[in-house]
């Protein structure tokens, strides 16, 4: 008979400011790509900070953890970068629960880059997905992408949602090319299905749902609405999300009155669909869009789409099933007007037949897939936490930036030196798996600067846990 193959299991840390209970893309498809990863039989933790009340470790669906650290945010949801005062916590979670992969999600997320760097320093692996595009000309891109190069310098592995995004992060990030992969963002085509009983007959709804801010195209909005409700009185709009633009579109509504123009606030992702359903047309009017999620869940809903060609928004969906206009009021408002009058005339493409091509388009099944291929890709390479070979991977962020970037390095050294005198990896509790472990599986050793943790704590694939619950490692010191 032949020998059964074992399966690499992966221990991935997802880490992001952006998570539940907040809405958004970045926060669904690490909600999704975790469960995937969960039934492909890997162990899927996720990192985040407090949001309001909701604070300490919560258990998702099929066991996902979630780690809501104390840490407060400190712009737009995302916490102050220090690199230097979340690392005895970070440490410390990434032994309790021996992670072997740190996964970081978002360009604004702070919290993913110190993690990431962090993860290099105790000799983990480190690999970033990149959502967003951004340009070179402006302040505020000049700096993210400064930032954006140094933490990226020491990466192992970067992920793209779009072939425009991988171009992007390999210009803005000076990333090599080899080191970028490009895996789209998916949907539940189960959860978004056509219902052409909840639109109303003697109406026409145009559909915007997005976060309220500039980048979404927001300020073009209020006159698209003014010229479309002045020329078509059966033509309303609902608009779903908030944001700082909201006041903007309040003043439209008051204009043009509440009747023509509802506006919800921000709709949780279990809501999206029954919103959707109500619309004939999608409106996309974002100023730059990495992937966009949001048109392919109007298309499955069986929604007409309209959106700018901006970013990687054009490779997303095949041309027959989206229009694209150029990211001004005048040409989305002529697409607008086309998309109407193929509603008025009954000329559109059936609902059903739209589902169903989007139905094998993004899966995430296949995302979880092409995502594991980087894992084992990366955990195949040789990585060390020497400190020697880390500092000069710094030096082609420039003269200042190199140079910070050396010192921090050093000092993150010398506290992960004082963090294993005070707290030993020998009396840090190792975390039970939900579900106990799998004997198909291996778990292979996690190096934490020559701190390891061997197959030995595993008995048939699953950890020899004592009486009280707990996980004993193989040398255990008495607790001073």
């Amino acid at each position: 008979m032949e020998a059964k193959v074992k399966k690499q299991r992966h221990v991935i840390c997802m880490v992001s400011d952006f998570f539940y209970p907040n809405v958004g893309g970045v926060e669904e498809h690490i909600f999704q790509l975790s469960q995937c990863l969960l039934g492909r039989g890997h162990k899927v933790i996720v990192l985040t900070h407090v949001y309001g009340d909701r604070r300490g470790v919560r258990h998702m669906t099929n066991g996902l953890k979630v780690y809501y650290l104390p840490i407060q945010p400190f712009y737009s949801q995302s916490v102050l970068p220090t690199f230097i005062t979340s690392i005895p916590l970070l440490r410390n979670i990434f032994v309790r629960e021996r992670v072997t992969i740190i996964h970081g999600h978002s360009a604004f997320s702070t919290m993913a880059h110190e993690a990431m760097n962090l993860a290099r320093a105790m000799g983990l692996k480190s690999v970033f997905t990149d959502h967003s595009l951004f340009g070179f000309a402006d302040m505020s891109a000049i700096v993210t992408n400064n930032f954006l190069a140094i933490s990226l310098a020491d990466v192992n592995h970067c992920i793209c949602v779009s072939y425009v995004g991988k171009e992007n992060t390999v210009l803005r990030a000076n990333v090599d090319q080899e080191k970028v992969s490009v895996i789209p963002n998916a949907l539940d085509t189960q959860v978004f299905m056509p219902d052409p009983d909840q639109r109303p007959k003697d109406k026409i709804n145009v559909i915007v749902m997005s976060r309220l801010q500039y980048r979404k195209g927001v300020d073009l909005q209020p006159e698209i609405i003014r010229r479309i409700c002045s020329r078509y009185p059966q033509v309303n709009f609902i608009i779903g999300g908030d944001g700082p633009k909201r006041s903007i579109l309040e003043e439209v509504r008051d204009e043009v009155g509440s009747d023509r123009l509802e506006l919800l606030g921000a709709v949780p992702h279990a809501n999206v669909h029954g919103v959707l359903v109500k619309g004939h047309i999608f409106l996309n009017t974002s100023l730059t869009e990495a992937f966009c999620i949001a048109i392919c869940e109007a298309v499955c809903s069986g929604l007409q789409v309209v959106s700018t060609n901006v970013g990687g928004i054009p490779e997303v969906l095949p041309s027959r099933l989206i229009l694209l206009a150029h990211p001004n009021v005048d040409s989305l408002t002529q697409i607008l007007d086309v998309a109407i009058q193929r509603e008025i005339s009954g000329r559109r493409i059936d609902p059903w037949a739209m589902h169903r091509e989007m139905r094998n388009l993004y899966t995430w099944p296949d995302v979880a897939r092409r995502t594991e291929v980087v894992y084992d890709k990366v955990r195949g390479e040789e990585s060390s936490a020497d400190i020697y070979q880390r500092i000069p991977r710094y030096k082609k962020c420039g003269l200042l930036a190199g140079w910070f970037m050396m010192f921090l390095v050093t000092l993150q050294f010398l506290l992960l030196k004082i963090c294993d005198r005070i707290w030993p990896v020998e009396d840090i509790d190792i975390a039970p798996d939900y579900p106990e472990g799998n004997a198909e599986w291996s778990y292979g050793e996690i190096d934490l600067n020559s701190r390891r943790h061997t197959n030995s704590t595993l008995v048939n694939g699953a950890p020899r846990i004592s009486k009280l619950g707990q996980i004993r490692p193989t040398a255990r010191r008495r607790i001073r």
